[in-house]
């Protein structure tokens, strides 16, 4: 089932978010409805606060950008239980990010480019791992919605008062998304 995303504004995106625990009702289904939302509206990660969800989940999925280049990403589709960044390593490099709850908005954030991270399986099985590079930006991103961080947080004072009235727009719910989407 596709969910709606929430967009900027909502005050479920600045929540951090709780642990679950074996008793979560239906947790493959509500994993499965994220991965179908997230490729419904073309991202590569969706966080459970981005679906209104106060729970520490958030599930990635890089194979569609697998190619020649990067044919580390042809598997690479997880789900991600109670996570915990436990180390950034690394040189910190700047990429440009977007996120599906702040649409028509992209901007350099700054993030390390090593993380080693632990965290239950959709089937409650711990792992811990290390990730690098655009993988490691990725997870960063997701995390930090569990975290109630958006991509915006990290950017300049000067960048943000540029991108101020497009998020002013979006708590008023003037949004154009070709996916469902839930305001403030």
């Amino acid at each position: 089932m596709i969910l709606p995303i929430y967009i900027y504004g909502h005050p479920v995106l600045r929540k951090v978010t709780t642990d679950i625990n074996s008793s979560y009702p239906n947790l493959k289904e509500l994993i499965d409805n994220m991965f179908e939302t997230m490729y419904n509206a073309e991202g590569v990660g969706l966080a459970a606060p981005q679906v209104g969800l106060e729970d520490r989940i958030f599930v990635i999925d890089l194979s569609p950008l697998a190619d020649e280049d990067h044919p580390e990403f042809k598997d690479l589709k997880k789900a991600f239980v109670n996570a915990r960044i436990t180390k950034r390593t690394g040189e910190m490099s700047s990429y440009e990010e977007g996120c599906l709850s702040i649409p028509g908005i992209n901007e350099n954030v700054p993030r390390q480019d090593e993380i080693e991270i632990e965290y239950l399986d959709e089937y409650l099985e711990p792992h811990t791992e290390t990730y690098t590079g655009f993988t490691a930006r990725v997870i960063q991103h997701e995390y930090d919605h569990i975290e109630g961080i958006l991509f915006i947080d990290h950017i300049s004072a000067i960048r943000k008062r540029l991108i101020k009235s497009k998020l002013a727009n979006m708590t008023k719910g003037k949004v154009n998304c070709h996916y469902r989407v839930r305001t403030a």
